[in-house]
């Protein structure tokens, strides 16, 4: 069904250009892509028979038993000769169970029950979709819908297992409404362990979630979900979509720990990879008909140059059906509430960011080198999960700025709720790097922290999983280096660079918490200042998992300094859930002092201040507040329980003055000590 050419107004396109004027002149640019998305919109309800019932495409593609116990096979393989299913069940015959070809280049196959109407394939025998090429040859392959494949030892490649247990894990609780403030844990179910090995599911749920709901995070966001051959690729080379990785567990054991998730209150979000997929044949996506163009596009543009993978053509309409398909299968199977859609530059753009140093210049997101069947793709996307509940999230990464990416799609976005932040760590990281601590930047630090979109929401984090990896240091590492091997001990003396470490670390924390953002994100580990890196098994270690694992017995032991950091950012969790900052609008910055190296800023009803001075204290300092009142401490990084020195008087109330001071109406007088940020609220108001 050919798209219409008729442009189609974007509804509330005036929302959008009220919000930033600059965005004019590239009008017509919004009405086309809305129009492009409307258009494949309509057809797929015209020629589908509805919208939802294109997106529920796992329900007839797969394997699936019907009522009599036969079982139905369906796969689309349109550059095939002919289609064969073989298995334990058929003792591998490779000709005696062929598919049925059907239009637009299906294939379906029918198996009849046993006699005594079981299934002919049981639950967790072994299969393959046998492909004859038009070359003739005979290729192995897994279906794209599998469900569950798993490895053996001896064997390089994976095999597909059919999943039918007789009694699948029934979901007792009901998903949690989202959140108005956003505290994300990022994580791995493999690393989940301080053991030198691959952790489950199981470990997860009884011995992780526990900790993660004393931190105070609201949010989970499992990475390394969706099965991936190469354990090392940290599940970015997806070689299975609708198959829950089976090195962790079985997918049983998956939906039980997002079961007991959410009966924390704990919403659980999938990273999502639909940027790529890994270039693995005969246990992937990559020529599953035989020839080099099914799923992606063909030649050098189903290639990614850097990332070695292989790129979908989402002009098709068999590959946006298996994508939306697919998000849908992991909300509606396992009752995930949103996802971090990962590689999303690469998706925006012919180039895929490679080479590319995006400046903020308008010019750079409009225009032919912006890949808009992805585009429509993303929109398609976020309207099929909005539609579904508006309370699935969807979070981008996308490090080019792409204007109107968390706008409304009615507006002429792409509807995203959220962005990640991701030039927030890559300052930290340079600071640390390349300045001593008397020459921060308190207004860089500040433009960095508050240069957002405004209206589009943003994840904010200091470091995420990109700064843990081998390569790269986590801030901790940074700050403290080869003395967390020998000083992080409470009997031995203090040092000044693990004193400086843990000050900076909770700071750096909680100011890109108050400020950056309206959602926060921590990567597992990372709270209490997880030492070295992460490094997962490879010949390059000699297939170690020393370093692909958390340590947490470090938090257990009170003899060591790591349960002081933990205590910090379980506490400004807390805070954070009670005065609820991360929702309100963005802070109001009344002071960036260079010499003084004080940074204060209002934000909801709470007010910050941050001392990053190594030296300097100051009593009776002034600082602006717009609310009057009476305010009290509510979060001090000096407390002693982590890690502090303990110097301020949490029974003191600071009342303030009808001064005004640095644009602010009122204004008051605080003691601040040396490296040191405070927290407080207005005691006059209710919370």
């Amino acid at each position: 069904m050919a798209d219409c050419t008729d442009n189609v107004a974007v509804p509330g396109l005036n929302n959008l250009l009220q919000m930033d004027p600059f965005l004019k002149p590239f009008e017509k640019d919004f009405t086309r892509r809305y129009t492009r998305f409307n258009n494949k919109l309509k057809s797929i309800e015209e020629a589908e028979g509805g919208f939802d019932k294109y997106t529920r495409g796992y329900e007839s593609f797969g394997v699936h038993r019907q009522p009599d116990g036969s079982l139905y096979f369906k796969e689309w393989a349109p550059g095939a000769e002919a289609v064969f299913l073989a298995g334990d069940f058929n003792n591998w015959n490779t000709s005696s169970h062929p598919y049925n070809k059907r239009e637009h280049g299906k294939w379906d196959l029918f198996v009849p029950p046993k006699v005594d109407k079981s299934p002919a394939v049981p639950h967790g025998s072994i299969l393959k979709v046998v492909i004859r090429s038009r070359s003739g040859q005979l290729l192995y392959r897994i279906s794209p819908w599998a469900k569950y494949v798993v490895r053996d030892d001896n064997n390089l490649i994976y095999d597909w297992v059919h999943w039918d247990p007789p009694q699948p894990y029934m979901h007792k609780h009901s998903r949690p409404k989202k959140p108005q403030s956003l505290r994300i844990y990022e994580c791995h179910v493999g690393i989940a362990s301080p053991e030198e090995k691959v952790a489950s599911y199981s470990n997860f749920t009884y011995n992780v979630l526990p900790k993660i709901k004393d931190l105070g995070y609201n949010c989970i966001q499992l990475m390394a979900i969706m099965e991936h051959a190469y354990y090392a690729s940290f599940g970015y080379q997806i070689t299975s979509f609708y198959a829950a990785s089976s090195r962790y567990g079985n997918p049983e054991e998956l939906k039980e720990l997002v079961d007991t998730a959410h009966s924390m209150g704990i919403i659980v979000l999938l990273d999502v990879v639909h940027s790529h997929a890994s270039k693995n044949t005969e246990d992937g996506l990559n020529q599953f008909d035989g020839t080099d163009s099914c799923f992606f596009h063909s030649g050098s543009r189903g290639e990614h140059v850097l990332w070695g993978s292989r790129l979908f053509d989402y002009s098709k309409w068999e590959v946006l059906r298996f994508l939306l398909s697919n998000l849908r299968w992991w909300i509606e199977e396992y009752r995930f509430d949103g996802f971090r859609f990962d590689g999303v530059t690469s998706m925006l753009y012919h180039h895929h960011g490679i080479g590319t140093r995006f400046s903020g210049d308008y010019s750079e997101y409009f225009g032919l080198h912006v890949d808009e069947e992805s585009l429509v793709y993303l929109m398609l996307a976020n309207q099929m999960l909005h539609s579904l509940c508006p309370d699935y999230i969807t979070i981008a990464e996308d490090v080019s700025g792409m204007p109107g990416l968390c706008c409304p799609i009615e507006e002429g976005g792409t509807g995203f709720d959220y962005r990640l932040a991701m030039a927030v760590p890559d300052k930290w990281i340079q600071i640390l790097k390349e300045l001593k601590d008397e020459d921060w930047n308190m207004g860089n630090i500040v433009h960095t922290l508050t240069n957002r979109r405004y209206g589009e929401k943003c994840i904010v984090y200091a470091e995420s999983h990109d700064q843990a990896l081998v390569g790269d240091k986590t801030l901790a590492f940074w700050l403290m280096d080869a003395e967390m091997y020998t000083n992080m001990s409470k009997l031995s003396p203090l040092t000044q660079v693990i004193d400086r470490g843990i000050q900076l670390h909770k700071m750096i924390r909680l100011i890109t918490h108050g400020l950056g953002g309206e959602g926060y994100l921590n990567f597992i580990g990372n709270e209490f200042g997880h030492p070295e890196w992460l490094d997962f098994p490879r010949k390059g270690n000699n297939e170690s998992y020393h370093y692909a694992r958390r340590q947490f017995q470090l938090v257990e032991k009170d003899d060591l300094r790591y349960r002081e950091l933990y205590n910090f950012d379980r506490d400004m969790n807390r805070v954070e859930e009670k005065y609820g900052w991360l929702s309100a609008p963005p802070a109001n910055v009344s002071t960036q002092h260079e010499g003084d190296k004080i940074i204060a800023f209002e934000r909801g009803t709470v007010l910050f201040i941050f001392n990053f001075h190594p030296s300097n204290s100051y009593t009776d300092y002034r600082v602006g507040v717009e609310m009057s009142g009476k305010y009290k401490i509510v979060l001090d990084s000096d407390e002693a329980q982590y890690g502090g020195h303990q110097r301020l008087d949490h029974n003191t109330e600071f009342f303030t003055e009808a001064v005004p001071y640095n644009g602010c109406s009122n204004s008051a007088m605080v003691y601040i000590p040396c490296r040191t940020a405070i927290v407080l609220a207005n005691e006059d108001l209710s919370h």
